[in-house]
């Protein structure tokens, strides 16, 4: 599959025109970095708490402009923020969603699923078994697996962050986003190209699919043992953002954890934000110094998820 260009972000930004909620960006504390101008892009605002409502919408519009959305509809069974996001999207377009879950599923996103209109499926006793069984499902059905369909399109409806950021901060100099399987970071990258903006990828050290597949020149399984594992926990990067790491403008960084539980507990205590270790990483690799800005860079944080319980943010 090919990777998401500026062309498929701008389409997609088309297709979600009024469909999901514009980009809040405010900026930073002053000590988030000093002499450094930060802005905060706000993407967990968004519809389902994460930048995956995007991704999702796009699929699923491009899908029925084409006539090809499924009578089954689509299926879910991640356990994590793409399922939210499919979830919205089904119900924001009249489409129904399966979701397929492990039997210890955590409360909250079973609860959030179901309030979605999603139709609550156990898939067995661990979300791996349940992605066996939602293949099952769509193999029968025909529904559409919302996470692995077609990541161009996921890809592009999440890169539309960036064209929202560059109309907030048209000087933007360098956006920084956290990567897991790296979905947003090849939309925001193919749009950001575009635009002259450099990208840094924000990595946990737990989770570092990106460095060990630009290490490699090819895409590598690693291990995953991070606080961010809940959002960065892919344990490989995707060929399209294994592509345009080679290609364009970007910087790959790695943090600790001990910075993202810091720099969470930053965004807590300066600006009164609860988000996911997974945004946070964007902001940590920042005040860290995995990446030092230049006097006077206009930097953009993608803070893209908030689905957290804000009962640790003291651990």
């Amino acid at each position: 599959m090919r990777e998401p260009e500026h062309r498929d972000v701008k389409d997609a930004a088309d297709r979600l025109a009024g469909v999901i909620r514009p980009l809040t960006v405010v900026p930073a504390d002053a000590a988030a970095v000093p002499g450094v101008r930060v802005h905060l892009a706000l993407e967990f605002l968004q519809h389902s708490g994460s930048f995956k409502a995007r991704a999702a919408a796009n699929l699923t519009a491009a899908l029925l402009e084409a006539g090809a959305m499924p009578a089954a509809g689509m299926v879910t069974s991640t356990g994590r923020n793409a399922d939210l996001g499919a979830a919205w999207a089904g119900q924001r377009f009249g489409v129904p969603v399966t979701s397929f879950l492990a039997r210890d599923a955590a409360p909250v996103m079973v609860e959030r699923l179901r309030g979605f209109g999603a139709d609550m499926r156990v898939g067995g006793a661990s979300q791996a078994e349940a992605q066996r069984a939602a293949a099952e499902f769509a193999a029968r059905t025909g529904a559409v697996d919302a996470y692995t369909h077609d990541e161009g399109l996921t890809s592009a409806g999440a890169g539309t962050i960036l064209l929202e950021l560059v109309q907030a901060v048209p000087d933007l100099d360098t956006v920084v986003v956290a990567v897991g399987a790296g979905g947003m970071f090849s939309g925001v990258t193919a749009a950001a190209d575009a635009h002259g903006v450099r990208v840094v990828g924000a990595e946990p050290e737990g989770s570092r699919a990106l460095r060990a597949a630009l290490d490699a020149q090819e895409v590598r399984d690693v291990d995953v043992e991070t606080i961010a594992a809940d959002s960065l926990g892919a344990p490989r990067v995707s060929a399209a953002a294994l592509a345009w790491a080679r290609s364009a403008d970007i910087r790959s960084v790695v943090v600790d954890d001990a910075a993202i539980v810091a720099a969470r507990r930053f965004l807590w205590e300066r600006h009164r934000l609860v988000v996911e270790h997974g945004s946070a990483t964007a902001l940590a690799v920042l005040r860290e110094g995995a990446y030092r800005p230049e006097p006077g860079e206009r930097v953009g944080v993608v803070l893209c998820g908030a689905n957290t319980d804000p009962a640790d943010l003291g651990r």
